[in-house]
């Protein structure tokens, strides 16, 4: 009895102090938007309220710190000629330098349990607090009313708050998910009989009907077959589980062998499972799956990230354990601010992780809207092209911009990134359709979406040649790097290669460009195909092995060593110890093996990647060694690269 008294009263106490400081905290808004216009202007009229009483799951979303520190970083790991080139972080490492702290975080978790809410999920990077509630709990606790609206161009109502969400706190919130409906994200998917331009089916594929397996799409664009991305893992993001069944299927009627394990996870309670009896829909699913793995079937292992915010999936992936670097994402929404997913990102971004998303099947970007997140400036942006491939599992033949494909200047206001700068003035310059010099452009790179692809889904049929979009060609590109990756390992490398945009766009500027893509010059989705980088296809497609070799550039530096102290004296029969420093340069990643002619040992030996370090190097000099000074010369060696220095002994009696 005594026992649980003193539980309860510390339970209150515990309240009690929550609610102290949400009444000494002054009411404060996000630092994003929240509120749709279309509640504002009247355009989406309003039709009721949400029931109170209706229980509601939401994300509260902390901001990262030291934001402009984050940005330097990132500048820095980036950068080529930098010494932390490709230095990227671990989820703890990017937790400690720029996560929330855990005051913030523990405050946060207070204020929510104060106010009538459950929490039900934390994060390791401590960014999101899953909590549910009534829909009383959230008007009260965010001063808002969550009004039901009937949506001005789809035939169905949304919940939204009236206003910006504020909130009792001592700092500002990034971010409440799920607080409306208003855009309901949708797969990048197409269907041949609802577009009337489609071209011919696929005559060359090697699945049935002569339509494309995922293993087509591997002998086109890489051609190989020493990698298969052993090692490596790819992630996907999906709002809706699948029906593994229909995998099975599909390696059934594709005559092939699955050997890479699957991994179905829910970031927030949504079921991983899609059945068809029960009315759910798997096609977006399963391709994403067949495209990735038909590129790398040697894969480690293929995880489907499952949930129903973009919060919860993009901060599952960002603290998953294996970390997956090889990232895809082919589904489209439109946020009430197009900066709510950054600190995810950045987060990728600084854990070496790359995030392909599909660009889009409503052509131009300006025709078709929001396309987000496929115009952020931490994503890769894949368009559309139409294939031709020589044969039934073939190599690459020929290549145009499919006329769905989704590319232009970013609907959401995303400034112009500073690895696309130089491109944009090019293309400008050379009076290409119009690019913009200060606003993101997209897509980036490209593969094919055309109606030409083998798909099975929710168990009910499988059909060749009817699926198309840009949604094929994301996975795909994750494939991809997943080999490039792999043969950077396999190279000596000890990470990954991280956000591949800067390095895209370095090798779309170089003179390699026309060996490492395919530049695709015909077709239009609105925007012309042109040689060079294009509103339609980007940079282009992967050109078998060579962007790969482009890509999977170990060290782009280099090292120095130096010795200190330069001189030591040694008597006869003893030793002395000399401290050896290896210092990096220029994204220089490899181990530094120490030796010499003398007689000496060095501790460690090598200085491990990066090669920054130092090791001890003892000198022994014999009973019978010669009085006075001789040189002795260490050799450094690693990455290619070799280094030197001397130390002058004097050996005396």
């Amino acid at each position: 009895m005594i026992r649980r008294l003193s539980t309860s009263l510390l339970t209150v106490v515990a309240l009690v102090s929550a609610m102290n400081i949400a009444s000494r905290a002054e009411s404060k808004p996000l630092l994003t938007h929240h509120v749709r216009q279309v509640t504002l202007n009247g355009i989406a009229p309003s039709v009721g309220r949400l029931p109170a009483s209706q229980s509601m799951r939401l994300v509260l979303v902390l901001p990262l710190r030291n934001r402009e520190g984050l940005d330097n970083f990132l500048k820095d790991v980036y950068d080529p000629f930098s010494s932390n080139y490709r230095h990227f972080l671990t989820v703890e490492q990017f937790t400690e330098k720029f996560g929330p702290t855990r005051k913030d975080y523990d405050t946060v978790i207070r204020f929510a349990e104060a106010n009538g809410f459950k929490v039900v999920g934390t994060s390791r990077n401590r960014l999101n607090i899953d909590v549910t509630g009534k829909v009383s709990n959230i008007e009260a606790a965010f001063h808002v009313t969550m009004g039901v609206y009937q949506h001005p161009t789809e035939s169905r109502t949304f919940f939204a708050p009236d206003r910006e969400p504020t909130l009792n706190l001592p700092f500002q919130l990034w971010r409440i998910a799920g607080l409306d409906n208003y855009s309901i994200p949708r797969p990048a998917l197409a269907r041949r009989d609802e577009y009337p331009e489609a071209k011919p089916p696929a005559t060359t594929g090697s699945c049935p009907q002569a339509s494309f397996c995922g293993s087509d799409m591997r002998a086109a664009y890489y051609g190989g077959t020493t990698l298969t991305g052993t090692g490596q893992y790819v992630g996907l993001l999906e709002y809706v589980g699948t029906d593994l069944a229909d995998l099975t299927t599909y390696y059934t009627n594709a005559h092939q062998t699955l050997t890479v394990p699957i991994t179905l996870v829910s970031t927030d309670g949504t079921p991983t499972t899609c059945l068809a009896r029960q009315g759910c829909d798997d096609t977006e699913q399963t391709i994403d799956m067949t495209q990735a793995l038909g590129m790398a079937p040697g894969l480690a292992g293929l995880t489907e990230f499952i949930g129903s915010t973009d919060s919860a999936i993009f901060n599952g992936m960002a603290t998953s354990n294996p970390l997956m670097a090889n990232l895809s994402s082919s589904w489209y929404w439109s946020p009430a601010d197009p900066t709510v997913d950054d600190p995810y990102f950045e987060q990728f971004a600084a854990q070496g992780q790359n995030l392909f998303d599909a660009a889009g099947d409503g052509q131009d970007w300006q025709r078709s809207g929001s396309i987000w997140p496929s115009d952020d400036e931490y994503i890769v942006s894949v368009g559309g092209t139409d294939l031709d491939t020589s044969s039934a599992g073939g190599p690459w033949k020929s290549e145009t911009a499919w006329v769905d494909g989704g590319g232009g200047i970013s609907p959401n206001n995303i400034p112009i990134p500073a690895w696309q700068v130089t491109t944009a003035e090019g293309c400008v310059a050379l009076g290409k359709d119009p690019c913009s010099t200060t606003l993101r452009n997209g897509p980036d790179v490209s593969a094919n979406s055309n109606f030409t692809f083998y798909v099975c889904a929710d168990q009910t049929t499988c059909s060749a040649n009817l699926y198309g979009g840009t949604s094929f060609a994301a996975p795909m590109w994750a494939g991809y790097l997943a080999l490039a990756n792999e043969q950077l390992i396999t190279n000596g490398g000890t990470t990954t290669l991280g956000f591949i945009n800067p390095a895209l766009y370095a090798i779309g500027l170089s003179s390699s460009y026309d060996t490492d893509f395919h530049d695709i010059t015909s077709g239009s989705n609105g925007y012309s195909a042109t040689t060079g980088y294009d509103l339609a296809t980007g940079w282009g497609s992967p050109n078998g092995a060579n962007l790969i070799n482009a890509l999977a550039v170990v060290n782009t530096g280099s090292f120095t060593i130096s010795a200190s102290p330069k001189g030591i004296s040694i008597a006869r029969g003893s030793s002395g110890t000399v401290t050896i420093t290896s210092a990096i340069s220029g994204g220089f990643d490899a181990a530094v093996t120490l030796s010499s002619a003398s007689n000496v040992t060095f501790s460690p030996n090598p200085i491990p990647a990066p090669g920054s370090g130092t090791s001890t190097m003892t000198i022994t000099e014999g009973r019978n060694a010669p009085l006075g000074k001789h040189t002795v010369k260490i050799t450094g060696t690693g990455g290619g690269v070799t280094g030197t220095t001397k130390i002058e002994v004097n050996v005396i009696q």
